[in-house]
């Protein structure tokens, strides 16, 4: 087992991480930039070192100064986390070279991931479906002929990264060269890569994805499904496990697909393949060749600490888990709390946090790095932390993330728990229709977001402070939240 951990990330997932080293007995090191001098994870660890200024490309992205870091303090493992460099190959190419452990899958699986066109093809190789689409196109006629045999609507999507950055949905052939343009410069802008392609686009697409495991020793393992269609800009806000549409002969089919395409790359770690389901059919959508965001409900229906996992298979160890022993019992829900506004198009509101408190009772996980007092700084993700809940079917979560959602209270900063209310009330929700549109399908949710705030206990707060970000407003709204706490301790 390792002696010392430096852990390349911040906020939620930096304490997470660094949890499972305590529990396993390994010394952790934190690595923090200018804007995290004060951060929970930063006093958290064993060890703290400074890594930059505030911005990521000096600090948590300077693969030099993270790999100098790791020397420095005697670290014989990194763990990345999520984001960042988690999914770089030249980092973890970086930790090889200096004998240091990353712990995740080898470079070369997350070069080959790392590009869709790539990716696809290798799943094509290995029987696993994937939409009809194309490889690298550049061409205006040969991308008019593609998409004129594929059949509008199409998508135009960037080879390289993620979070849909460069996807554009193309109705006809007036539009595709325009599309092709804007897709190809954000794709340059954000990757360094504009290569682009072309796939069908799918009608009312579910995204459901498979966690998976392996070992250095061949053996592979799935973990069950989560469903992540609730998602505003390609990026996902609430994830639940199991499916509400899943039935066995479906799960099956789409574990050994999920099964043949790690085994189609020699996957060793903790990844996830990520499929589109549309009336009936799915397809192959990407690998993530890293510990997603949304683990934490596979871990709460299964018993089993990924981190922990990562770690001792990155250590050597084998496997220790039976396909016929891992099952997933009862129901479990994260939702994805932000400092950002929904009446504002999710525009994200940095600042400090003036009053928290958490929720709690049975069933309710809170996944947090901040505290009372906390700078949200802006130049980062703008989530804050992840409400995980249990239960021993889907009505019973449902009510109970109701539940947690309500008592969940943040001060000082606008975020979106108003909004995750909103969606976990919805009749379309409850009943399990949904798909990765359903935002945009339910315009609704934003004037019960408007209704949410207003018959909250402490609705005239979060209004006062989300129409006045003022110092005076938020004083005068810690100040009235504290009033409230007082009164209900005499009572």
């Amino acid at each position: 087992m390792f002696r010392k951990v430096l852990v390349a990330n911040r906020g939620e997932i930096a304490v997470r991480v660094m949890r499972a080293c305590r529990e396993l007995g390994i010394h952790t090191v934190a690595a923090y930039s200018e804007a995290d001098k004060r951060a929970f994870f930063a006093l958290y660890a064993d060890e703290a070192y400074y890594l930059g200024p505030a911005p990521a490309k000096d600090s948590y992205l300077n693969i030099d100064k993270v790999i100098q870091v790791a020397k420095m303090s005697g670290a014989d493992a990194i763990h990345p986390g999520y984001g960042f460099l988690a999914e770089n190959p030249e980092f973890a190419r970086a930790c090889e070279r200096e004998h240091i452990v990353f712990i995740g899958p080898r470079s070369q699986t997350i070069e080959a991931m790392g590009s869709k066109i790539r990716a696809r093809e290798i799943m094509a190789d290995a029987g696993v479906p994937i939409v009809p689409g194309t490889g690298a196109i550049s061409d205006p006629m040969e991308a008019a002929n593609a998409a004129r045999d594929i059949g509008y609507p199409v998508l135009v999507k960037a080879s390289a990264g993620g979070g849909g950055i460069g996807m554009r949905v193309v109705e006809n052939r007036r539009e595709l060269r325009q599309a092709i343009e804007q897709a190809q410069s954000t794709a340059r802008s954000a990757f360094a890569e504009p290569t682009v392609y072309i796939e069908k686009y799918v009608p009312h697409p579910r995204h459901i994805e498979f966690q998976i495991l392996g070992d250095d020793y061949g053996k592979i393992v799935h973990l069950g499904e989560r469903e992540c269609s609730i998602q505003r800009r390609h990026q996902k806000v609430i994830e639940e496990a199991p499916s509400p549409i899943m039935t066995t002969e479906l799960r099956d089919k789409m574990a050994a697909a999920a099964l043949k395409a790690a085994r189609a790359v020699d996957y060793v770690n903790a990844g996830t393949v990520e499929f589109i389901y549309s009336e009936g059919n799915f397809y192959f959508l990407e690998m993530n060749t890293r510990l997603q965001v949304e683990h934490a409900i596979t871990e709460i229906l299964t018993g089993i600490d990924l981190v922990q996992a990562q770690i001792r298979i990155a250590a050597g160890d084998r496997l220790g888990l039976r396909q016929e022993e891992i099952q997933q019992n009862g129901w479990a829900l994260e939702c994805r709390v932000c400092a950002e506004d929904p009446l504002a198009n999710f525009t994200p509101t940095p600042g400090t946090i003036r009053g928290y408190r958490s929720p709690g009772g049975i069933g309710v996980r809170v996944d947090s790095g901040i505290h009372m007092g906390y700078p949200i700084p802006p130049y980062y993700d703008s989530l804050i932390s992840k409400l995980v809940v249990y239960g021993r079917n889907r009505n019973e979560v449902l009510e109970r993330t109701r539940r947690a959602l309500f008592e969940y209270v943040i001060l000082g900063v606008v975020t979106n728990i108003p909004f995750l209310k909103a969606v976990i009330e919805n009749e379309d929700f409850r009943l399990g229709n949904i798909s990765t549109h359903f935002i945009g399908e339910h315009p609704e949710l934003f004037a019960d977001v408007e209704r949410i705030v207003n018959e909250r206990s402490l609705g005239g707060i979060f209004a006062a402070l989300r129409s006045n970000q003022s110092t005076a407003a938020a004083s005068a709204a810690v100040s009235a939240f504290l009033a409230v706490e007082e009164k209900a301790q005499k009572v």
